[in-house]
């Protein structure tokens, strides 16, 4: 009937807080009908049984039906029509009350016997079907308590298969009882115009036969009111009845589609996962520390609402925030207790929940509404389209497509005779026109490395070298057991000009061929995602970088262990993606580590909580100072060489000056040498021959008095 809101027989398997809700709202209104009902059953009881306080009676009853505008019903609180006619039925009671008195045969028959079938079967057929559906609730609540702490080892499988089917029972029967209730609530609103307006029409009816000394003019101004509202009656319950039948079929549809689902996880194969979903909803699992080790979990309905979270009780009128998921990330995860389990990152890396879907088409649905969340694509016109073209971009996007494949091997020659090297140099002589630039730049082979396996842990390409300099250091030195190496110097990072840390995670690494522009890094990044869209890959390692004037050093967040090290000079390109500014890759390439020598280059995809263009910022702010500090060493130790050439001039001159010295002393001997010898007389009268140490003696005695004298 127009103007009349009804429950949604539909929703009845989702079992939402909202449905809920609405439905709370059905049972205040029955409540409230049932209260209005009781009040005027009793009036017209009042009718029956007292012919003479009939005129009371009716006053009473025309009184009740001028408040029914007044009543504060939850539904249908601004049908006018309704009110209208209940107006026009108190203003004829009230004149009919102080003039005469009704059967009581005919009062039973037409006015009690509809308003106390209303009451005694409908009203008490709802409060009924109340109770069944609280206990198939609580049961199928019990059911699935038991269901979610199944363990994870198989050798419970007859304990397994109780627990499901006990929630394959129990769903079912409060899905049943559920309908039920529904539809017998949808049809109160029609019975509660047909026990307010029919017995009111049956009493009318007994006045006019009973009573024949009415004014013809009376009479004949409300015969053809009360054959409208006879006539309105029968449609009323025409629309019911339609009303109820589309209600039944739809159960009976219902039960036929939701059989499937009744399951708790259902056969991937007949019930298809959907990752093209946008907004999803229903009932999860939240695990919620109680202690240092212990947890719980709480059953609780989640609804995504534009890019945040949302969870919801039973018994809450409206949802609360859990976390935005705008820019965060999610990954299955595997809990020691739970099966199913999802873990959801805040963009910020702040924020961790860890939730549990019913069944594994449940949880990777809700990963895949998520990641496409995250992506924004609900803000676009068509996000579902949307996120089918990205689903079906990532499917395509690990292997090139076959028309560019055929249209870039056309253009190349024939190479039969030919040796490999010389492919890339007879390109331009294939055809008539040589082919554009551009699209030697898109060959995924200039770009990456062919059959090149991607690397999704963390694995360092200079591990071995790394690990042949460890051995060949020493073999007493003990190696840290953390990872870390025991010969790095203390002094690399407190010395450092710059420090910088950012949280990253690891998407993936693979080999490239070259590093000449920020291409090879989009391409990277376009193939590592496609293919962790395609096997599903979620998990990411989560790091600090660290990035200083020496090296870029990923470190474990809880351990604070050194992951890897990269040397800055080793660091040849940094990029970030141009459209998700989350996403950045710098290229490593190292100088050994091939037989045939040729250095190898690979790049490195990261995801960070921060702009990508800020940690390549940085890098480079990094390679500037580390190339700064290089030439200041440089020049400092050029004017190092330039002070020791001078010194060793000063040494070379000093020991020239002491060569001249030594030689000008030696000539000086000589020339004492050389001097004839003087003969002394003895005390015999006879001359002496002095020794020639006697006569430097005397020289040198000379030569003292002389300076004495001088000084003096």
């Amino acid at each position: 009937m127009p103007g009349i809101d009804k429950l949604p027989i539909e929703d009845t398997f989702e079992d939402s807080p909202q449905t809920r809700s609405l439905l709370g709202v059905f049972e205040e209104d029955a409540a409230a009908i049932s209260k209005y009902s009781q009040q005027l059953f009793q009036a017209m009881h009042r009718i029956y049984d007292a012919q003479n306080e009939l005129s009371a009676a009716t006053h009473l009853t025309s009184k009740l039906l001028k408040e029914y505008e007044k009543q504060r019903f939850p539904l249908c609180c601004d049908d006018e029509v309704m009110s209208s006619t209940l107006q026009q039925f108190a203003k004829v009671i009230d004149e009919l009350s102080s003039c005469h008195a009704v059967l009581s045969t005919q009062l039973a028959d037409a006015m009690m016997f509809p308003i106390t079938q209303f009451k005694e079967r409908d009203l008490k057929e709802i409060l009924t079907l109340k109770e069944v559906f609280q206990i198939a609730s609580d049961d199928h609540d019990m059911a699935i308590n038991r269901y979610s702490r199944l363990s994870k080892r198989r050798d419970n499988e007859k304990v397994k298969g109780e627990v499901m089917e006990d929630v394959y029972t129990s769903r079912k029967k409060q899905h049943q009882t559920m309908m039920h209730y529904f539809t017998a609530l949808n049809t109160l609103q029609y019975k509660k115009k047909i026990s307010l307006l029919e017995p009111l029409l049956g009493y009318m009816q007994a006045q006019i036969s009973f009573f024949k000394l009415g004014s013809e003019n009376l009479t004949q101004q409300w015969e053809d009111f009360l054959t409208d509202i006879g006539t309105s009656v029968q449609n009323v319950r025409r629309e019911m009845a339609g009303e109820v039948d589309v209600m039944q079929q739809t159960i009976q549809d219902m039960e036929q589609a939701n059989d499937l689902l009744y399951m708790p996880d259902p056969d991937p194969s007949q019930v298809p996962v959907n990752r093209n979903l946008t907004r999803k909803a229903g009932y999860l699992n939240t695990r919620n520390k109680t202690g240092l080790v212990s947890s719980s979990w709480d059953r609780q309905y989640f609804f995504t609402q534009g890019g945040n979270l949302m969870s919801q009780a039973r018994g809450d009128v409206a949802g609360g925030l859990v976390m935005d998921i705008d820019n965060c990330s999610v990954m299955a995860v595997d809990c020691e207790d739970r099966r199913f389990c999802f873990q959801i990152t805040s963009f910020d890396g702040k924020k961790v929940a860890i939730l549990q879907a019913e069944s594994r088409k449940d949880c990777e649905e809700w990963i895949a509404t998520i990641n496409n969340i995250s992506k924004r694509i609900y803000l676009s016109e068509n996000p579902e389209e949307i996120a089918a073209r990205v689903n079906q971009s990532a499917l395509e996007a690990v292997t090139p497509s076959p028309s560019f494949q055929q249209r870039h091997d056309s253009m190349r020659p024939s190479t039969q005779g030919r040796p490999q090297a010389a492919r890339a140099s007879s390109v331009s002589s294939a055809g008539s026109e040589a082919p554009s630039p551009a699209l030697s730049v898109l060959s995924l082979d200039a770009l990456v490395a062919p059959n090149t396996p991607i690397q999704f842990d963390i694995i360092s390409p200079v591990s071995e070298e790394d690990t042949g300099q460890v051995k060949a250091a020493g073999q007493g030195r003990r190696t840290n057991p953390f990872g870390e190496s025991g010969d790095t110097p203390a002094e690399e990072s407190e010395d450092s000009i710059l420090h910088q840390l950012f949280i990253v995670r690891f998407l993936g690494s693979m080999e490239v061929k070259n590093a000449d522009s920020s291409d090879v890094i989009n391409e990277t990044m376009r193939q590592i995602l496609a293919a962790r869209a395609i096997h599903n890959i979620f998990r990411m390692t989560e790091s600090h970088l660290l990035v200083t004037c020496e090296c870029l050093k990923l470190i474990d967040p809880q351990t604070q262990v050194t992951r890897l090290r990269f040397p800055l000079s080793s660091v040849v390109l940094c990029a970030a993606h141009q459209e998700n500014k989350r996403l950045f890759g710098f290229v490593l390439q190292t100088a050994e580590g091939r037989v045939d020598g040729q250095p190898i280059t690979v790049c490195y995809i990261f995801e960070s909580n921060n702009d990508g263009e800020k940690i390549c910022d940085s890098v480079g702010l990094a390679k500037q100072i580390a190339f700064h500090s290089e030439m200041d060493r440089k020049a400092t130790e050029k004017r190092k060489e330039q002070d020791k050439a001078k010194e060793k001039q000063q040494e070379e001159l000093s020991k020239q000056k002491q060569i001249e010295k030594d030689l000008e002393e030696q000539s000086r001997l000589i020339a004492a040498f050389s001097r004839p010898t003087p003969l002394a007389a003895g005390t015999d009268g006879q001359f002496l021959v002095l020794s020639n140490s006697q006569s430097e003696d005397s020289d040198a005695g000379v030569e003292e008095r002389e300076k004495g004298e001088s000084e003096a």
